[in-house]
């Protein structure tokens, strides 16, 4: 059987915790910042974690993260 290729898109943008859950960043954090609130650029400096439904297609796209 061979490796399956990891995909380099998703390697950059998820990582995988120890508890399997896969992290991710938030999106509207690269331009047009001015019209944006300091509260909610803030807000957009967290991560946070994939939905449940998309975990699996991630995890096959990450297979050695």
């Amino acid at each position: 059987m061979p490796k399956i290729k990891t995909h380099r898109g998703a390697a950059k943008r998820f990582s995988l915790t120890k508890s399997g859950k896969v992290k991710r960043a938030k999106a509207y954090k690269s331009h047009i910042l001015t019209k944006k609130t300091t509260k909610r650029k803030r807000n957009l400096r967290k991560g946070t974690y994939i939905a449940a439904a998309e975990e699996k297609n991630i995890k096959r796209l990450i297979p050695y993260k």
